[in-house]
């Protein structure tokens, strides 16, 4: 997930940022039906130089909506806690990305915890491997970093974890999901033994049956903790073709694919409204998949994302004021 962030950075720009922003807003609020409620309590993914563009999240983002720091390798760990600390002091939950392979020891991992504890009062953690095809130090998968124990002395009572509806081919390069699913199990038990609040954040996606038919694999595995269902915010279709195929986005990305043989669609941004329209349906019917929370990439802008769910949330209230 690190990696979708920085690619954006490199490969975006105020002015399509700007652009995509502008459509979001300016497309008409109407009544989103379940996709309304279903975004309710969503959370958002930045990282230190994108958040920098942001004069106010207070302004932009609902109160207390969790806020997701992308630890990208190269980025100072400074940086990471003046981020932390700031978006804090805003009023959100900030929930750092701590990527294994990246950290030098458990020694530094102990800092960086105390640091985010004790500056930016963070509880929650994101844990993930962090994309690198070799760790830079002791730590090489997060699963060796639960069991530090640092976690539960520096007061983080929040875990979230990496999950994969399309499967991870750097850990299953067969394409399969057979190591994926025995980490999830892993990790299940985890939770089940130490009593941590966990839940698992994916990669994002763009088929609602896809995510739908994943979930339920997890628990017809016995895996339960909640899904937090990574979504790509509005952004250029073009910005998404590129982002799915550097990020190793599975048969999901046929949706972009269809939508870009339609030339008059081309230029246009894209957004998710279909998809979570019928993810909605799809929960409605089978609660039980387990898809709790929506978590965003905003991949053409966090202004572009914020408004966006701000448009579909006014768009619900608006629903059942009429009701």
């Amino acid at each position: 997930m690190a990696k979708v962030i920085d690619l954006f950075s490199r490969k975006g720009g105020k002015a399509a940022a700007e652009t995509v922003a502008q459509t979001a807003a300016q497309a008409p609020t109407h009544a989103h039906g379940g996709a309304a409620a279903l975004v309710e309590g969503f959370s958002i993914e930045v990282m230190p130089r994108t958040a920098a563009k942001i004069d106010s999240f207070a302004a932009i983002l609902p109160a207390g909506t969790r806020v997701y720091i992308a630890h990208i390798d190269g980025t100072p760990v400074e940086d990471m806690i003046a981020t932390a600390r700031r978006i804090a002091a805003e009023g959100f939950e900030v929930m750092p990305h701590i990527p294994a392979r990246i950290v030098p020891d458990e020694a530094a991992l102990d800092d960086w915890l105390a640091a985010y504890a004790g500056e930016a009062g963070c509880t929650s953690a994101l844990l993930l491997g962090g994309g690198l095809s070799a760790p830079k130090g002791q730590f090489h998968c997060s699963m060796q970093r639960m069991e530090t124990g640092l976690f539960d002395r520096r007061g983080f009572t929040r875990l979230h974890v990496a999950g994969h509806p399309e499967g991870n081919k750097d850990i299953d390069a067969d394409g399969g999901e057979a190591l994926v699913m025995e980490a999830a199990a892993w990790k299940q038990a985890f939770a089940e033994r130490t009593g941590a609040r966990m839940a698992m954040t994916t990669q994002f996606l763009f088929e609602a049956e896809a995510a739908l038919k994943w979930a339920r694999r997890l628990r017809e595995a016995g895996i339960d903790l909640p899904v937090h269902l990574g979504v790509a915010g509005p952004a250029k279709l073009q910005t998404l073709v590129k982002f799915a195929m550097a990020c190793g986005v599975g048969p999901s990305a046929r949706v972009l694919t269809r939508r870009a043989a339609d030339v008059t669609k081309l230029m246009l941004p894209f957004t998710p409204e279909a998809m979570l329209e019928e993810l909605a349906a799809g929960l409605a019917a089978d609660p039980s998949a387990g898809i709790e929370k929506i978590h965003f990439f905003p991949l053409g802008g966090i202004k572009a994302t914020a408004e966006f769910t701000d448009r579909l949330r006014r768009g619900g209230a608006q629903t059942r004021a009429r009701a």
